[in-house]
């Protein structure tokens, strides 16, 4: 067994696909359009094209907002993202714009911080010891 299709619920579909491609770096998989406003929305990484697929999900069932609220209140993210160097990254994305929550932290072996994807969710990034 392996995980295939994980999710982000996220405001804004198109919003979503600029700031998960032209900012993060993902590459759009699949869009494919569902009912008259959603699509099937999907992004890989770049290195990994058959690798694991985020779906980009609207948010639209009121519990998503509900949950997808109280995780940003208590600045808990709702997914974590490999990166080689946190530092770098963070550098790298912050020029960018990107909005932090948690500049780099290390803790132990593992460094990580924290961003605000713009479309209603915090998301953290991690190094890992090899």
């Amino acid at each position: 067994m392996k995980i295939h299709l994980t999710s982000v619920f996220v405001d804004d579909q198109t919003k979503a696909l600029h700031f998960y491609t032209e900012i993060l770096g993902f590459v759009k998989k699949h869009d494919v359009p569902v009912g008259e406003t959603d699509r099937w929305l999907t992004v890989v990484s770049p290195d990994e094209p058959g690798g694991t697929e985020l779906l980009l999900e609207p948010a639209g069932h009121p519990a998503a907002k509900t949950y997808r609220d109280t995780l940003v209140t208590d600045g808990i993210p709702l997914a974590q993202f490999a990166v080689d160097d946190v530092k770098a990254e963070y550098e790298r994305l912050s020029g960018l714009g990107v909005r932090f929550t948690q500049e780099p932290l290390e803790m132990g072996p593992v460094t990580t911080a924290v961003f605000d994807d713009t479309c209603g969710n915090l998301i953290q990034i991690a190094t890992q010891p090899q």
